[in-house]
């Protein structure tokens, strides 16, 4: 089955995110799209924004708003479950556009691509960052800059001590593409020197293309086929350079299965995972149990120390009842360890 493309749009607040957005969705001729929306201060705004296009695209149910905090800082917690259950959806998506909070980091994101759970469902078509090339042209990266200090204040997750200039620069090394918007409001000579400034900032190779209201071909925002996640080289933030490339989320992964035989209560269960999750490091955990005396499986989702379960559905006929458990955390984990603090207390119950 192909990967499913998805678009990752950022920059700052004023810049015409949601425009662009809403021009693609009118435009998408029949194509499925689902939107992840991230930016914060306009959550509630974007969505009736979108909605209101009226195309078939625009659907309520293809619209998911993430407001517990930037999913560049939150990937286990919000990004990875949101992505889990659009994949899941017996109508997948065509397309999946991803409008993330102008004020967070890409390259987290971006990596994300990597881990084990999506990597083989999804891949990032491009990255696009758009820009105010009138906020440029009078030496401002924003319209309102105001506007977005009280945004860039509202979130507690995002670095406050950064420049808005090095964040800017950041957006520029993460894009594909460059989509200097509103470039009606200035004049030819001033373009030009805009466009010079954003090459130089750019990665060699970085596309860029002149939009008015947010109005871009549709060919040239969708289709790129880049594979970004596969692509990090000279997408490092400044944080990164400073630090030898280390970046605030892991860039390798490891994950393996474990089974365990049925019979462990569930509060037991639940208790041992929880601690076997705090020994080792793991960064997620997720699976079905089957518990004594019950005809309905136990969903199982750990996200670091905090397990949640319920009964998602009975057990099937002539399905194994069995405990199965997929593990997740930075590489390299030590698979024998885990298995045996999981599995232990399931034969001792036996």
């Amino acid at each position: 089955m192909s990967k499913i493309p998805v678009t990752v749009i950022t920059g700052f607040l004023g810049a015409g995110k949601t425009t662009l957005i809403r021009h693609v969705l009118g435009h998408a001729k029949g194509k499925r799209i689902a939107l992840v929306i991230n930016e914060f201060g306009d959550l509630g705004v974007d969505k009736e924004v979108l909605a209101a296009c009226g195309e078939e695209t625009c659907r309520e149910e293809d619209m998911i708003e993430l407001s517990n905090g930037c999913i560049c800082c939150t990937v286990a917690d919000d990004f990875i479950p949101t992505m889990e259950t659009l994949l899941g959806r017996a109508e997948r998506p065509d397309h999946i556009i991803i409008e993330t909070s102008g004020l967070a980091l890409p390259q987290p994101l971006i990596r994300a691509f990597n881990w084990p759970e999506i990597k083989s469902q999804v891949t990032i078509d491009g990255v696009v960052t758009v820009v105010d090339a009138a906020a440029l042209s009078e030496g401002r990266f924003a319209a309102d800059e105001q506007a977005v200090a009280r945004q860039r204040a509202a979130d507690e997750m995002l670095d406050h001590a950064t420049p808005l200039g090095e964040l800017f620069k950041d957006q520029l090394v993460a894009a594909d593409l460059l989509v200097v918007n509103k470039t009606d409001l200035v004049s030819s000579d001033a373009l030009a020197d805009i466009e010079g400034r954003l090459r130089a900032e750019a990665r060699p190779g970085t596309g860029l293309v002149r939009a008015q209201n947010g109005h871009v071909d549709i060919a040239a925002l969708l289709g790129m086929g880049i594979g970004s996640e596969d692509h990090l080289d000279g997408r490092d933030s400044a944080h990164e350079l400073e630090h030898g490339g280390e970046g605030h989320e892991h860039d390798d992964f490891d994950s393996f299965s474990v089974r365990l035989p049925a019979g462990i209560a569930r509060d037991e269960l639940l208790r041992t995972i929880e601690t076997t999750i705090r020994a080792h490091d793991v960064l997620r955990l997720k699976g079905f149990a089957a518990l004594p005396g019950s005809d309905a499986r136990l969903a199982i989702q750990a996200v670091g120390p905090r397990v949640n379960a319920w009964f998602d559905r009975p057990w099937k006929a002539g399905e194994a009842r069995e405990t199965a458990l997929v593990v997740i955390g930075e590489a390299p984990l030590d698979h024998a360890a885990i298995t045996a603090s999981l599995t232990q207390p399931a034969i001792a119950v036996a």
